[in-house]
């Protein structure tokens, strides 16, 4: 089977292609390290594209734009990919806010282009896109949490398990980023419920990894450990520290790909992330990565959150199981967190 794979040389790009390759599958990325342009050379992803030249049997590189419409077009004619997986994205809802016109015309614009070509050369290849749990905005907020000691969690039972698929997506601040990220999702369901194509739209969670170049601006687990790592100050922006996400391995996202491809639905939407369970707050995070380094974690806490932020979200897993009831996360928190210090003292 040819893959093709967008953001290849990103986190969960790169681990795509090393997930398909290792099942003997041809790779064709798609990567221009756009992620060294927008956050400088901390977010340059070079090296990966070098480890996969060097380690993928079947692998091919190019170095293209997904906002250049007709080398994309060009693209899916010449190779005609039994599968796509699209994973390049502006990933900062920061960073969207200084840069609007170059966030949607990578986000959305990039994605319609991608969707195009897809039904004009091969339609029945299934298009997976990694949406986010940004679409849903600022909304989460407005459910009744608690305050524990070191995080809130939700107080109202329907979300007891998490923030399920049906949750709207409407009338509430996004960012900049959600905003882009909500037009690519909607294209996304649009193409497969209008023209009968295999798409999924996946909400990650924090998708995280030992490959990920966390950034400040983008990368909250790898960014923070990176920081405990080096031993340099982590900044906190308010809700006391206490605000909680759920965190996936890319391993793990590679996966539940795999089940998609394997037996494609159309239009079809899923929360993807590590559920409660392998949920945190910035605080619980700071624990885990100084029992693992040995260093104490150093930070500058900042009373004014960032606008359009979660002070609790976690992902409802139950469709995801229902839909692919073989899929079993198969790496926890901890055992992320301790991969990434792994891989951060062996570049350091």
């Amino acid at each position: 089977m040819k893959i093709l794979v967008t953001g290849s040389s990103g986190l969960i790009g790169s681990e795509v292609c090393t997930y398909f390759a290792n099942q003997g599958h041809a790779i064709h990325g798609v990567d221009n390290n756009q992620r060294a342009v927008f956050f400088g050379s901390r977010g340059d992803t070079s090296w990966r594209l070098k480890e996969l030249q060097n380690a993928l049997n079947d692998f091919t590189h190019h170095e293209l734009d997904i906002r250049e419409r007709q080398s994309i077009i060009d693209l899916l004619r010449e190779v005609k990919p039994d599968a796509i997986v699209h994973t390049a994205a502006q990933p900062s809802h920061d960073k969207a806010t200084s840069i609007p016109f170059d966030d949607f015309d990578v986000n959305a614009v990039g994605t319609l282009n991608l969707l195009e070509a897809t039904r004009q050369f091969c339609t029945d290849a299934p298009f997976v896109h990694m949406s986010t749990n940004k679409v849903y905005g600022d909304g989460p907020n407005n459910i009744t949490i608690k305050e524990l000691d070191k995080r809130w969690d939700y107080d109202d039972p329907n979300y007891k398990n998490g923030i399920t698929e049906s949750f709207s997506i409407d009338q509430c601040k996004h960012s900049l980023f959600g905003a882009s990220k909500v037009a690519a999702d909607i294209m996304v369901q649009e193409y497969g419920r209008y023209f009968g194509m295999a798409t999924c739209c996946l909400r990650g969670g924090c998708l995280t990894g030992p490959s990920h170049s966390g950034v400040e601006l983008h990368g909250f687990l790898s960014y923070l450990v990176k920081c405990n790592v080096e031993e340099k100050t982590y900044k906190v922006f308010g809700y006391k520290g206490k605000q909680v996400r759920d965190n996936i391995h890319s391993e793990d996202v590679a996966q539940f790909i795999d089940l998609f491809i394997n037996s494609p639905r159309i239009g079809e939407v899923y929360n993807l992330g590590g559920g409660k369970d392998n949920s945190c707050s910035i605080l619980e995070a700071f624990e885990i990565c100084e029992s693992f380094s040995g260093n104490k974690q150093k930070y500058e806490y900042l009373d004014d959150n960032r606008i359009g932020d979660h002070i609790c979200y976690y992902s409802d897993l139950t469709k995801v199981k229902e839909h692919y009831p073989e899929f079993e996360i198969q790496n926890n928190l901890e055992n992320t967190i301790k991969q990434i210090i792994i891989a951060q003292n062996s570049r350091s």
